[in-house]
């Protein structure tokens, strides 16, 4: 099961590498327009941010430190800075995962995050889904306001 959520963590978030390096405008990374409040640039932030604090950090003790208002309102991060924290994510999913054994995912999750407790692999998963849904909408992001 380990090998296969780091697996599916590295593929989609080479995906996400591959949609912010598709953005032929740089800029357009940053759009919002009308009901699309969230940037590609932002869903990045957040993403990676989501990623290193509760993999990273609480798996892993990484020592990442999360800011989740700035996740948001950061803007105009060059595109070689985001791919690098992309980069940065996946090292942290490997070094956190890599430390854990397969008893370990069937231990309690260590921060109760959506009001109940869980497994550590349920919330593997869980952050999976979060990662895809994210991965999604900057897909779309790029598409629809990119060289717009």
């Amino acid at each position: 099961m380990k090998e296969s959520i780091k697996s599916l963590f590295t593929r989609d978030l080479n995906q996400l590498k591959k949609e912010i390096e598709s953005y032929q405008n740089e800029d357009a990374i940053w759009k919002i327009d009308k009901n699309i409040l969230n940037s590609g640039g932002n869903l990045t932030l957040h993403l990676v941010g989501n990623i290193n604090h509760f993999i990273g950090a609480t798996l892993g003790d990484s020592g990442y430190v999360r800011n989740r208002e700035l996740e948001f309102s950061l803007k105009n991060i060059p595109k070689t800075e985001l791919i690098e924290k992309i980069e940065k994510t996946i090292d942290a999913v490997h070094s956190s995962l890599d430390k854990l054994t397969e008893e370990d995912l069937k231990k309690e999750y260590p921060i109760e995050t959506l009001g109940y407790t869980m497994t550590t692999e349920y919330f593997l998963i869980h952050l999976f889904g979060h990662l895809g849904y994210h991965l999604g909408q900057v897909n779309y992001h790029r598409r629809l306001l990119d060289l717009q």
